[in-house]
């Protein structure tokens, strides 16, 4: 317990899914957690959730596309606890489509929360650690579509590709500036939360049904299940935490062995 004891968290999407697990859990290890997310009724009840158990932490409304409200939330932030020592840039959405089917409005709004937004909360976040006077580390949310690629995430690997490779030039920029702010990315695989509900796949009688993180596990997941969100908050809180002191510009891949190849059968050889 403790792992982050005394620091300031920010953490963008963090009222459900991927993005709360994070909250949940560096709130547990002694953060002061500020959780930022369009919807406000979940944010809201998560952060009092918190706080009845005796966390300290608040929501704060959030589109993270927006510049303006990015100074803000920064601002508040200090304001609430002082400083900022975290960044969780969580906040995310997936456009399933092929690339020839996909609008440019699509591209252009998945482009502006997955890419736009961790620039915003890149460019806000880090001076506010800077004026904190300890360091910090930058989480930046990507994927393992941002390592290779898949037939109808292409808009989607290409927002998080660029994270990846967003996140090792900022670190360089950090380290040369010697300000101690570490910057990496998480690359999770078939983590099991609400996401796949919002991208129906095609059925061959043409119907949409919501995508299975089970089935999908089964088929292309060494481990043969999906992660948990709680999975990919131990290694956000791993990054977060002076354990990973040592670590910048470097890939946290969380996918259950998907990157590393396939199990293959063995005994039918």
């Amino acid at each position: 317990m403790g792992q982050v004891e005394g620091k300031v968290a920010l953490i963008t999407g963090g009222a459900s899914g991927i993005g709360a697990a994070c909250a949940e859990t560096l709130a547990r290890e002694g953060a002061k957690v500020v959780l930022t997310d369009l919807d406000g009724a979940r944010g809201e009840a998560l952060a009092a959730k918190l706080r009845s158990a005796g966390r300290e932490a608040r929501f704060l409304h959030q589109d993270v596309t927006d510049e303006g409200r990015w100074a803000e939330v920064v601002a508040e932030t200090e304001r609430l606890f002082g400083g900022l020592h975290v960044l969780v840039a969580n906040a995310g959405i997936a456009v399933m489509a092929a690339v020839f089917d996909m609008t440019l409005a699509d591209w252009r709004r998945q482009t502006a929360v997955n890419l736009d937004g961790v620039f915003l909360s890149v460019k806000h976040a880090v001076p506010a650690m800077r004026r904190a006077g300890r360091g910090g580390s930058v989480v930046l949310m990507s994927s393992v579509a941002g390592l290779r690629g898949s037939a109808g995430l292409a808009g989607y690997s290409a927002t998080k590709g660029a994270v990846r490779l967003f996140a090792k030039s900022v670190a360089m920029e950090c380290a040369a500036a010697r300000d101690g702010v570490r910057v990496n990315s998480v690359h999770p695989g078939i983590i099991e939360t609400a996401i796949w509900g919002k991208m129906p796949a095609g059925l061959p009688d043409g119907r949409n049904a919501p995508l299975d993180p089970q089935a999908i596990a089964a088929q292309g997941v060494p481990l043969g299940e999906p992660g948990q969100a709680s999975d990919v908050a131990d290694g956000v809180l791993f990054l977060a935490s002076d354990a990973s002191r040592h670590m910048t510009g470097s890939e946290l891949v969380i996918d259950g062995g998907m990157t590393a190849g396939r199990v293959g059968n063995l005994a039918a050889r």
